[in-house]
């Protein structure tokens, strides 16, 4: 997994950064690709700990486990999840707009 981080999530993260900064059109293409990435890396993290038995702390203590674990990785899974509705919102308004558009112009052809 931190393969892929390095090499896809990391040039990927300068292409969001550029996108968004330029307002390409493929600006909410990347950061929703690049947040499903994240997604993923996270969901890999939580499974890969429970199904090890969560033996890389101490279970169930305020400070490890709920904070440092729980709290600080969950950061993680929230950001990137605002990222893909935000994402997601924008690409339906642009394909509602786009539909509406072709629905004008297509019954304008046929008057």
């Amino acid at each position: 997994m931190e393969g892929i981080t390095g090499f896809v999530d990391g040039p990927l993260s300068f292409l969001a950064l550029y996108a968004f900064v330029a307002n390409t059109p493929y600006r909410h293409v990347v950061q929703l690709v690049l947040s499903l990435c994240q997604l993923y890396g996270d969901v890999l993290y939580f499974l890969t700990e429970y199904k090890e038995g969560f033996v890389h702390g101490i279970m169930w203590h305020p400070q490890y486990f709920w904070f440092y674990f729980v709290f600080m990785n969950a950061i993680w899974l929230v950001i990137p999840l605002m990222c893909v509705y935000e994402s997601v919102s924008a690409m339906v308004r642009a394909q509602t707009l786009q539909d509406k558009q072709k629905g004008q112009t297509g019954k304008k052809k046929k008057n």
